[in-house]
């Protein structure tokens, strides 16, 4: 964790992309801190930017000015490779398709995360780690089951067991929300939030979704590439 209480820190962050003769920009002098053990809800309409942020906070793209902290490790220069090792292990990622591998069970898309790369974990340790979040999520009796066998409420508990899988300081979701009714979408996020405050770890949800940012602690609106406003909940679901 870092020294200063801050899971994010986003400080002048632009991203441009050249495009013919001219430059698209997608993300316009970002200023964000996420503290430990807080959900901020990123809202805003396509092409704000709210992706964008989170690929950046999490080291899939790097930005054209600015820095980026995560945990207080400074990751806006890291090379490729170090990149790739920070995703594996500090942060987590929640996508809009749930992208489980169809032909590994519950318990297998979990432990494919330790397959991706040394984590000092044995196999054994490993298995009793995704039994452990799997049980978390209400999904003990689903390990063995594929994907193909899975609701989409279970496909989406799945994929938060795996983003959970190596402990990450941060996790980022992408309109996990989207391809559910209004029920299990409630369903999902209160998941979210608890798992989030059981574990003391900070979290990004993007959505289109005004409905559930009662659900986070602070509200962050995008627009063009520029945080327009912050809107703290008055009181966030427990």
């Amino acid at each position: 964790m870092s020294k200063d209480g801050f899971a994010l820190q986003m400080q002048g962050v632009r991203k441009v992309y050249p495009m013919a003769d001219q430059e698209v920009v997608a993300l316009d002098g970002i200023e964000m801190d996420v503290a430990e053990d807080e959900i901020v809800a990123l809202v805003g309409p396509s092409g704000s930017g709210k992706t964008t942020l989170c690929t950046i906070a999490g080291g899939i793209l790097t930005p054209t000015d600015g820095r980026v902290r995560v945990g207080g490790e400074d990751i806006t220069d890291y090379s490729a490779k170090k990149l790739t090792e920070f995703r594996r292990t500090r942060v987590g990622f929640v996508f809009q398709a749930v992208n489980l591998v169809p032909f590994l069970t519950a318990r297998e898309n979990l432990l494919v995360v330790d397959e991706l790369g040394p984590t000092g974990r044995s196999r054994s340790d490993a298995r009793r780690r995704a039994d452990q979040l799997l049980e978390e999520l209400g999904l003990a009796d689903r390990a063995n089951n594929l994907p193909g066998q899975l609701s989409g409420g279970q496909k989406q508990r799945v994929a938060i067991g795996r983003a959970l899988m190596n402990s990450p300081e941060l996790v980022m979701f992408d309109e996990p929300t989207s391809a559910l009714d209004s029920k299990l979408g409630d369903q999902v996020v209160h998941l979210i939030r608890d798992e989030m405050k059981q574990r003391g770890t900070s979290a990004i949800i993007v959505t289109h979704d005004e409905r559930i940012t009662h659900y986070a602690d602070r509200t962050v609106h995008i627009t063009d590439g520029r945080i327009t406003d912050h809107e703290y909940a008055a009181a966030a679901v427990g």
